[in-house]
C-alpha cells in the first residue's frame, strides 16, 4: 500500500536537485559582485544575500531522500519544508512551491495536505516569492481537495499553526467565520505586511473574517484614499445568482417584434404607385375586395385563396405590391422576413410564428406578408435540424388552420419559388402563385414617368429613348438610374459625395437648369458597366493591349449576324474589369435562338483571339478568364438545357451531376469543348480578315478612352469623331474644374443646411 502511494507522487530527481543547491553559492556569489545602475544603487548598498553553507547543502539533500522514500510521512516532509524556508533562497521556495502543487496534482489525499504547518510553510514560500495573488486560489484548492477526502487521522503535533500575536480589534469586527485555510494564508499576509497576526488562527472556537482582517490590514497601512484606493471583488456566487434570475425574467430575451403598416394620409401605398405590372395588379384585385369586404364572398358560396405568393427576380416590386393591397383595402400590414424566426434558441421559430398569426386576427382583416419565403420555407430533407422543421410546420398549420371568414390573407416573396417545399405551395396554402416578371417597354416607360414626374428634364431626354435603352432593367434599377442623375446635378452642393468630377462639372457649367439625355446616359452605363476608375494608374503597353481586347470585342459584335447591338466600348478600368464592351438589347427579348447564342459565343471570344493575333499565343494575358466562364456558361446550356446539339440531340440534362452517368459527362465535356473551339475558329476567321480596322479601333480607344457604337463605326471606316469644337468644349471643361475645386472650398447653401 506504501508503494502504490508512493507512485502517486511524481519521483524528484535528486541529482538534478543536488546540482541546483550546490550551484547556489556561487550564484548568489555573482549577484553580489555585481553593480545595478538604478538610482538606488548610488546612495545605498543592498544587503548581502544569505547562502547556504555546502554542509546546508548536503543536509537538504539528506533529507530530500529521505522524504521521496516515505511521501506520506507527514513528518519527513515538513522537515524538508523547514529546510528549504531557512535557507530563505529563492530556489528553496521555489523547489517548496513545486513540491506542494504536484502533491495537490498527482496525490490529493496524501496526508501532507492536512497539515497547517506544512500549507503555512508553503504559503510563506509565495510570499517570499513575490505571488501574494496566489494565495487565495492555493486556499480554495487545499478546501475544496479537504472537502472531497475522506477524514484522517493527523498527529496533533503537525497540525496546529504556529502562534501569531493576537489582534482583538479584528477578532471583534468579525460577522463571518473563516475557514482554518483561510486564517493561516491570512496570518502569513498579515506578518508580511507589517500588522499582526490573527490570533484566532492559534485560538480554538474564535472564528475571525478573512474579508474584514483584509479590509483593517489595508487601512492600517495607507490605504484607502484616492491614490491608494481599496480594491473590492464580488463573490462568483453573486453573479451567477444575478444572470440566472435576469435570464428567467425573460429581459434579456428579444421577443417577435411584431411591426405593423398602417395606411396614413399621404403615405399610403396604392395601385396608382406601381407601375409596370398592370397584370399583376388585376389578379391581386379581387384579394383587395375581399378584404374589403369578406361577407359578401362568404354569401356567395365563393372561396378565395388563403395565401399568394409573389414570384419574380430581385427589384421588380413584388414588396410595394403586397403594401398596395394593404393600402387599397385600408387594412393593418404584419410582416417579417424569412430570417427573422430562427434565432440560436429552440423553437423561437415555431413560436414566433404562432405570435404573428395571432397578432393578425386580433386585427382582422389584415394582411401578413413574408419577405424573403425561401429563407423559412425551403424543402424538407431527413438531414435538416428538428428545430427547422418546426418552424415551416408551424407554417403549415397556421395557414391550414384558420377559417375563411377569418379575413386574414398571407402574402409572400420569394426569388426562388423552385426551392420551397410542396407542402407550402399546395392548394389551400399558398395556392395562388403571381409571377411579377421584369418590365417590358410599355411598364419602364411608366417607371420612368413616375421617378422623373419631380425631375426638370430637357425635351430632348425622351422617356422612350430611355426606355428602349434599358432592356432588362428592373424598377429598382430604373429608380437608381434616376437617383445618380440627381446625384450630378447636385454634385457641387454635395462636393464631398460626388460620384463623378467629370460628369458634375459638365452638368454644372448648365447651372443645373434641366437634365439632358447624355445624364442619364451616364446614370444607366454607370448602372451597367460600373463607375470609372480613372485614378488607377496603367501603362501604356497595358492601356493598349486592353484596347486591343475589347477592340476585338467590339468587332466581332459589329460584324457578327445575329449578335446583341453594340453599345459602348472602352478601355478605362470600370469596377472590377480593365475594360468593358457593353451590348445592349434594341428591344425586349424574350427567348434566345440558335443563331444567338452561337453569336454570343464568337463575341466572348473576340478578345482574347485579338491579343493572340497582335501578341501572339505566348503573349496572350488573362484578362479573358470573364469571357472564357460566359462562353462555357453559354454552351453548356446549349448543350444541356436547350437541346442545340446535334450529337447529344433535343434533350435535358439537369444540373445534378450525380444522376448523369460518367460516360454521358464526357459527351457533354467534349460537345462543350467543340462549340467553344468553333466559336474561337470564327472569331480567329473575321479578325484575321478584319485586323487593319483592329489596329484602328484600338488607337482610336487609346486617344478617346470610350467611344459609343457610333464612333466605333466611323473609327473603322476611317472617318473622323471629333470636332475642333468639342476639343475645344474640353478644354473649358478643364478650366471649369478648376473652378469647380475653387467653389468646394467654400461650401454651397445647400450643403451648409444639409
Amino acid at each position: 500500500m506504501a508503494a502504490e502511494s508512493a507512485s502517486l507522487v511524481a519521483p524528484v530527481d535528486l541529482s538534478s536537485t543536488n546540482q541546483r543547491l550546490h550551484a547556489l553559492p556561487q550564484l548568489l556569489a555573482q549577484l553580489q559582485q555585481q553593480r545595478g545602475l538604478s538610482l538606488g544603487t548610488l546612495f545605498t548598498r543592498a544587503k548581502p544575500t544569505q547562502t547556504p553553507s555546502p554542509a546546508i547543502v548536503a543536509n537538504i539533500a539528506r533529507i530530500e531522500a529521505e522524504a521521496n522514500n516515505a511521501p506520506h510521512d507527514v513528518n519527513k516532509q515538513l522537515a524538508l519544508f523547514q529546510a528549504l524556508v531557512d535557507t530563505k533562497a529563492k530556489p528553496g521556495y521555489d523547489l517548496l512551491i513545486t513540491r506542494w502543487e504536484r502533491m495537490c496534482e498527482f496525490d490529493p489525499h496524501s496526508p501532507v495536505l492536512h497539515s497547517d504547518v506544512a500549507f503555512q510553510l508553503y504559503c510563506t514560500s509565495l510570499v517570499n516569492t513575490g505571488l501574494e495573488a496566489s494565495i487565495t486560489p492555493a486556499v480554495r484548492r487545499r478546501e475544496s481537495l479537504l472537502a472531497s477526502a475522506p477524514p484522517l487521522s493527523v498527529p496533533s503535533n503537525t497540525t496546529s499553526a504556529p502562534s501569531s500575536t493576537s489582534n482583538t480589534a479584528t477578532s471583534e469586527l468579525s460577522s463571518t467565520p473563516a475557514s482554518r485555510s483561510q486564517e493561516i494564508a491570512q496570518g502569513v499576509l498579515s506578518g508580511n505586511s507589517g500588522t499582526a497576526a490573527l490570533a484566532a488562527s492559534a485560538q480554538p472556537g474564535v472564528k475571525t473574517s478573512t474579508d474584514m482582517a483584509q479590509l483593517v490590514a489595508a487601512l492600517g497601512s495607507g490605504a484607502g484614499n484616492a491614490s491608494n484606493p481599496i480594491f473590492v471583488s464580488v463573490s462568483d456566487l453573486l453573479l451567477v445568482v444575478f444572470s440566472v434570475l435576469l435570464e428567467n425574467s425573460g429581459l434579456l430575451k428579444a421577443g417577435p417584434r411584431q411591426s405593423e403598416y398602417e395606411p396614413l394620409q399621404n403615405n399610403t401605398v396604392k395601385f396608382s404607385d406601381v407601375h409596370g405590372c398592370d397584370e399583376v395588379k388585376d389578379e391581386l384585385n379581387d384579394i383587395v375586395d375581399f378584404l374589403k369586404d369578406p361577407t359578401k364572398f362568404a354569401t356567395l358560396g365563393g372561396k378565395l385563396p388563403k395565401g399568394v405568393l409573389l414570384t419574380g427576380p430581385p427589384g421588380t416590386g413584388k414588396t410595394m405590391l403586397a403594401r398596395a393591397v394593404a393600402g387599397e383595402a385600408g387594412v393593418p400590414f404584419l410582416f417579417a422576413s424569412g430570417s427573422e424566426f430562427e434565432e440560436m434558441f429552440v423553437g423561437v421559430g415555431a413560436k414566433r410564428v404562432r405570435e404573428l398569426f395571432t397578432a393578425a386576427r386580433k386585427k382582422q382583416p389584415a394582411i401578413i406578408f413574408i419577405d424573403e419565403l425561401d429563407a423559412m420555407g425551403g424543402r424538407r430533407n431527413s438531414k435538416d435540424a428538428q428545430y427547422m422543421k418546426q418552424t415551416l410546420n408551424q407554417l403549415l398549420v397556421e395557414m391550414d388552420g384558420f377559417l375563411q371568414s377569418e379575413g386574414v390573407i398571407v402574402i409572400a416573396a420569394t426569388n426562388f419559388p423552385e426551392a420551397l417545399d410542396p407542402a407550402l405551395t399546395r392548394p389551400g396554402r399558398f395556392d395562388r402563385i403571381v409571377a411579377v416578371p421584369l418590365p417590358d417597354i410599355r411598364g419602364r416607360t411608366q417607371i420612368l414617368k413616375h421617378y422623373m414626374k419631380d425631375v426638370t428634364t430637357s425635351p430632348e431626354a425622351d422617356v422612350t429613348i430611355l426606355a428602349r435603352g434599358t432592356a432588362g432593367f428592373s424598377g429598382a434599377d430604373l429608380q437608381n438610374m434616376v437617383k445618380f442623375v440627381l446625384c450630378v446635378c447636385h454634385a457641387l452642393a454635395f462636393a464631398d459625395r460626388t460620384f463623378d468630377s467629370q460628369a458634375a462639372v459638365e452638368a454644372s457649367k448648365q447651372g443645373c437648369r434641366e437634365i439632358l439625355l447624355k445624364h442619364f446616359e451616364w446614370a444607366k452605363d454607370r448602372i451597367v458597366m460600373g463607375s470609372e476608375r480613372k485614378s488607377a494608374y496603367i501603362s501604356e503597353k497595358e492601356k493598349l493591349m486592353t484596347a486591343y481586347h475589347e477592340g476585338g470585342h467590339a468587332l466581332v459584335a459589329i460584324h457578327t449576324p445575329g449578335a446583341m447591338p453594340l453599345h459602348k466600348v472602352t478601355c478605362v478600368p470600370r469596377g472590377h474589369a480593365l475594360g468593358i464592351t457593353s451590348q445592349l438589347p434594341e428591344g425586349d427579348s424574350l427567348s434566345v435562338t440558335l443563331k444567338e447564342c452561337l453569336a454570343r459565343i464568337d463575341v466572348c471570344m473576340g478578345g482574347r483571339v485579338a491579343e493572340e493575333i497582335i501578341y501572339g499565343t505566348e503573349n496572350v494575358s488573362t484578362g479573358a478568364t470573364s469571357d472564357l466562364q460566359q462562353a462555357t456558361r453559354v454552351a453548356t446550356s446549349m448543350v444541356k438545357n436547350y437541346g442545340f446539339s446535334r450529337n447529344m440531340g433535343p434533350v435535358y440534362y439537369t444540373d445534378r451531376e450525380d444522376i448523369i452517368s460518367p460516360q454521358t459527362r464526357e459527351r457533354i465535356d467534349a460537345e462543350v469543348l467543340s462549340l467553344l473551339k468553333a466559336g474561337e475558329d470564327r472569331a480567329t476567321a473575321l479578325l484575321r480578315e478584319k485586323e487593319q480596322e483592329l489596329h484602328m479601333l484600338a488607337h482610336a480607344l487609346v486617344e478617346h478612352e470610350t467611344l459609343d457604337a457610333d464612333e466605333v463605326r466611323k473609327v473603322i471606316k476611317g472617318e473622323k469623331i471629333r470636332a475642333i469644337s468639342e476639343i475645344l468644349k474640353e478644354d473649358i471643361t478643364g478650366v471649369s474644374a478648376e473652378i469647380a475645386q475653387g467653389m468646394r472650398e467654400t461650401p454651397a447653401p445647400l450643403a451648409e443646411s444639409s
